[in-house]
């Protein structure tokens, strides 16, 4: 097994770090790595706000509805979809079309994974906050964010300062579907709903009890930021 895939299979959520600083270079060595993932049609719609002023951190972490880690942690990106500065070099640019938010959030996505894959190799630790969403408007005052960009998520790095056990994710006969989409294989759910109640039961830090199944049925059945609609259009995106 390779050190990357070792790191890769090793990943956990941060969220409790130390005072030390993450250094310039390694700063650096993260956002290289982000930015040399994929990009659809080399367009390269993607922006990062690197959040270093104390006070925009608070505002920030009372966005996310109070995640006191966006304003501890040692690094806080946000990570933004960015057709603006395609507009300045275009300013005909054909802009607002489905296609170019889904393109820009995949992009988004890939950049930020390398960066916490990155990361998490110089022993760092992360995790990302998609809870500035709870209040996009503030965010985009917060940052000074013009149209034709759209803030994501966020991620908080650092020197970790916890050791969470790894979370069990659903298995390869749930996830994998060859040649055509197969049904669900409900033999494999109930494995694995018994693996999430041990994991939440045992785990050395906010024991619970509940499968994934019993999560899954309480998320989706109430709305999620029902308001994200009106926001994603109100800054250029998915207009048509």
């Amino acid at each position: 097994m390779t050190p990357t895939i070792e790191t890769l299979l090793n990943h956990r959520s941060i969220r409790a770090f130390t005072k030390q600083a993450i250094s310039d270079t390694q700063l650096q060595t993260i956002l290289d790595c982000g930015i040399a993932a994929s990009s659809s049609s080399f367009i390269q719609c993607v922006s990062i706000v690197r959040v270093t002023d104390s006070n925009k951190r608070e505002q920030l972490a009372t966005c996310a509805g109070g995640q006191s880690y966006v304003a501890s942690c040692a690094e806080f990106l946000v990570f933004c979809i960015d057709y603006q500065r395609h507009q300045q070099i275009h300013p005909q640019a054909q802009l607002g079309f489905t296609e170019q938010t889904l393109i820009g959030a995949i992009d988004a996505g890939l950049m930020a994974q390398n960066c916490l894959t990155a990361a998490e190799s110089l022993d760092l630790g992360g995790v990302y906050i998609g809870g500035l969403r709870n209040n996009p408007d503030q965010v985009v005052d917060c940052l000074e964010l013009p149209q034709n960009v759209l803030p994501l998520f966020g991620l908080c790095l650092g020197y970790p300062d916890q050791s969470p056990e790894v979370k069990p994710r659903l298995p390869k006969s749930i996830l994998v579907h060859e040649n055509s989409y197969q049904p669900l294989n409900t033999q494999a759910l109930a494995e694995y709903d018994q693996q999430i109640s041990d994991y939440y039961a045992t785990r050395s830090s906010n024991n619970k009890v509940g499968s994934w199944s019993q999560q899954i049925t309480t998320n989706l059945s109430k709305e999620t930021r029902p308001f994200m609609q009106e926001f994603i259009k109100s800054q250029g995106f998915s207009t048509k």
